[in-house]
């Protein structure tokens, strides 16, 4: 910086800094002199884990949203979530394990497995939504270049030499599969994300490793999630038993979940989650204690 602008800069904080001492020995506070500090102004990712700032400084005290309880029927016992602090994760209801040109079903996967959920997801979806609560689709979104896929992935994605794996197009072709923002990693278009949900993209079965999605859940004011989607004993269970070991308290909606393997496979991780990892209950059951509830108010 030329010597004469450095100088006249310092000429110009020397002043600010007389006139601050200035006001203050004549009574005036700092906070008359910063017009920001007049205003309210709320900082935070939601409102209920916010900071606030006004005229009289800043307050690092959340203002938590009241407890909205609702009680649904399980596989155990009759269960009590706050719709305040629930969300109903959706995973893997995506283009390529769901629409028939997909992945999977150039695969040689059933669809009938993977739409299963479509229905009942329709159904139950407005219902959640109309008490306020969160709903977060989770979905396959790797990397273009793969970089962050171990060899067990690339492995089980493809396994022969001729095969289509992760990041490639399929013989009909809509795109590489599953890589973030092309076709096979979109929502299937039976099912409509509102401009309220929240969307993750994953790149392992389990939808906690490497993303944002703990951070994004605790800084939400977050403590319940209910789970729907596909497939059952892959995505859908190492998601929830990954949120268990986190603290998270699980639901696994069952009848919005499904998976083309063995029925006792469904069988054996339904026994898993009620034994060890949460609870297990019907999209039924809360749709018919979210129906009830938006009578009432």
């Amino acid at each position: 910086m030329p010597f004469r602008q450095r100088n006249d800069r310092n000429k110009v904080a020397f002043k600010q800094r007389r006139w601050h001492a200035l006001c203050f020995s004549n009574g005036m506070n700092r906070k008359s002199l910063d017009p920001l500090a007049t205003a309210t102004a709320s900082f935070g990712p939601v409102p209920s884990n916010a900071w606030q700032r006004d005229a009289e400084g800043i307050s690092l005290v959340r203002q938590l949203e009241p407890a909205r309880p609702l009680r649904i029927g399980t596989d155990a016992s009759t269960l009590e979530i706050d719709l305040a602090r629930s969300l109903l994760i959706v995973v893997d209801m995506q283009n390529d394990f769901c629409h028939p040109q997909g992945w999977f079903a150039q695969k040689g996967v059933s669809m009938r497995a993977t739409r299963r959920p479509i229905p009942i997801l329709q159904q139950l979806l407005p219902a959640w939504r109309q008490t306020g609560a969160k709903v977060l689709w989770l979905n396959w979104g790797i990397r273009q270049d793969l970089l962050n896929l171990p060899a067990t992935v690339h492995f089980k994605g493809k396994r022969t030499a001729d095969g289509v794996g992760y990041g490639e197009p399929s013989p009909v072709d809509h795109g590489r599969s599953v890589v973030q923002g092309e076709w096979g990693a979109q929502i299937i278009a039976d099912l409509q994300a509102a401009p309220s949900d929240i969307q993750v993209s994953k790149h392992r079965l389990s939808g906690f490793w490497d993303n944002e999605l703990d951070s994004l859940l605790r800084a939400s004011g977050i403590t319940t999630l209910l789970f729907a989607g596909i497939n059952t004993d892959r995505c859908v269970f190492s998601t929830l038993q990954d949120a268990a070991f986190l603290g998270y308290d699980c639901i696994l909606l069952k009848d919005a979940c499904s998976t083309p393997s063995p029925a006792y496979v469904t069988r054996a991780i339904h026994f898993l989650v009620e034994q060890c990892h949460g609870f297990v209950a019907t999209a039924a059951a809360l749709q018919q204690s979210l129906a009830s509830r938006n009578q009432e108010s």
